[in-house]
């Protein structure tokens, strides 16, 4: 059996140090249901894939011309 080496779950404060967004911004996702989590106890998770499917469906920053 393979070892797992990736993790699959981080919590909102490692969301927020792997993603640069702010932690109002994270729970502003989750409220809107732009982002999933799930709860394990008291903690709140995020996995890693969505996460990464969230930052990727950003906008992409368009400057002014």
């Amino acid at each position: 059996m393979e070892k797992m080496t990736e993790r699959l779950m981080m919590t909102v404060p490692e969301a927020v140090n792997a993603s640069g967004m702010s932690r109002s911004a994270i729970y502003l996702a989750l409220k809107r249901g732009d982002l999933q989590a799930r709860k394990a106890g008291r903690r709140t998770l995020i996995a890693v894939s969505d996460l990464e499917a969230f930052l990727a469906n950003l906008p992409t920053f368009q400057p002014e011309a």
